[in-house]
């Protein structure tokens, strides 16, 4: 435990430090685009989202569990996964590079409701191979377990990104804003790959050969679920924002946007901690029981600090409006308290569900996150109809308590 709380508060100065320029950067959208701006904001940050995830699915979570176990073997006992990692990256480029480019004008109307936003989608898709290899070089720093240097580096990253975004949104208003979240992550992959040129571990032999079976295998089911997960977290927030656009409209979902934003900002604490501490240490445990009595360990740390984080959210809910966004989002403070209910919950979900990842067990993930990603969308539907915007956010807290049933009582089962 000591070592998740000096995890931690290390990844905490790198989350803070994302979440001042989150924070900076929805201010100047707030005030240059209004909440029409925020919805649409929020539909390129999905559509990034799900595109990165899939060109990244092959170089995240494997990369990082392979590592963390092989590590001590030293470079060349990581290399087949490495090289698997590599292989499957470059068919997967292949194959959505194209179809992204075809696809561009249909993915822009669905999106938009307009085709003049063309422009938006190519960009993102040009740009997705560095987007892959931000992802991979810190899939390896993380799974060396180099907290340090993915502090460091994540903070440079974050800086230089930031400034550049802030620049493209002053000077091109909302396409700007679009512009600057489409090439966000491709910017973060060129500051990584030029840090890491000079790594020892960054050198051919280790990422281009031949490989076995068994590593192909075993990458392509956590790019499977990878996948699984880019399709289907970022598409049911673009469903669920089309029900909102289609039903209470552009503004009112700009202001679910803004609070969507801001629990996403707040959990990056958490999250952080737990994708750079939490999916190593499960991966190099063995034993159900084990396994099992760290997740219960982690969660009585994890969970009150989570709704301690959500109250001071709440209480401060005024205050985050007026110095996050501008007055026309008012009327978002009434949705924070579901909201941050669900946000608890989601975490807790979280906890108990890592074992999928860790152990590589893709059909119990892949169904999971297809089942409750279609679910939400249900829920979203028929809550809207009945309650307006404030059916989203109780359609949230309601699908993740379903979701913690299943986990809480499944973990034994993918644990193993």
């Amino acid at each position: 435990m000591k070592r998740l709380l000096k995890v931690t508060a290390m990844t905490g100065l790198l989350t803070l430090l994302r979440m001042a320029m989150g924070f900076v950067i929805a201010k100047v959208v707030a005030i240059y685009t209004g909440p029409t701006g925020m919805a649409m904001l929020g539909q390129v940050q999905s559509m990034v989202a799900s595109l990165n995830g899939i060109i990244n699915a092959p170089v995240g979570s494997g990369i990082v569990r392979y590592t963390a176990e092989k590590q001590g073997e030293g470079f060349e006992a990581c290399a087949p996964w490495w090289r698997a990692s590599l292989q499957w990256a470059l068919i997967v480029s292949a194959i959505t590079i194209p179809i992204g480019l075809l696809l561009a004008e249909h993915i822009a109307a669905w999106l938009f409701q307009d085709k003049d936003f063309v422009w938006i989608v190519i960009i993102t898709v040009a740009v997705l191979p560095l987007s892959a290899i931000g992802t991979l070089c810190n899939s390896v720093i993380n799974g060396q377990q180099q907290y340090r240097r993915y502090v460091g580096l994540g903070m440079l990253s974050v800086l230089i990104s930031g400034a550049v975004m802030l620049t493209m949104i002053v000077q091109g208003n909302i396409k700007g804003a679009l512009l600057a979240t489409a090439v966000q992550a491709a910017l973060i992959g060129v500051i990584m790959l030029i840090a890491n040129l000079r790594q020892p571990w960054f050198k051919l032999r280790y990422w281009w050969g031949t490989t076995d079976k068994q590593a192909r295998r075993a990458i392509g089911g956590y790019m499977l679920m990878a996948i699984t997960s880019a399709l289907t977290v970022p598409i049911s927030l673009i469903l669920i924002r089309n029900i909102l656009i289609d039903q209470v409209g552009w503004e009112a979902t700009g202001q679910w946007q803004a609070v969507w934003k801001i629990s996403e900002v707040y959990l990056g604490v958490i999250t952080m901690a737990l994708g750079t501490y939490y999916l190593p240490r499960l991966s190099s445990l063995v034993g159900v029981d084990i396994i099992v009595s760290e997740i219960h360990k982690t969660a009585r740390l994890v969970i009150p600090l989570v709704a301690v984080l959500a109250l001071v959210v709440y209480l401060l809910r005024d205050v985050a409006i007026w110095l996050l966004f501008t007055k026309e989002f008012n009327a978002a403070r009434d949705l924070f308290a579901i909201q941050l209910c669900g946000d608890v919950i989601k975490i807790a979900c979280w906890l108990y569900a890592y074992p999928m990842l860790s152990r590589g067990a893709t059909k119990w993930f892949v169904s999971t996150e297809i089942m409750f990603s279609f679910l939400l969308v249900i829920l979203s539907y028929g809550f809207i109809s009945q309650m307006g915007v404030k059916g989203a956010v109780a359609a949230y807290l309601t699908n993740y308590c379903i979701y913690f049933f299943v986990v809480f009582f499944g973990v034994r089962v993918f644990s193993r």
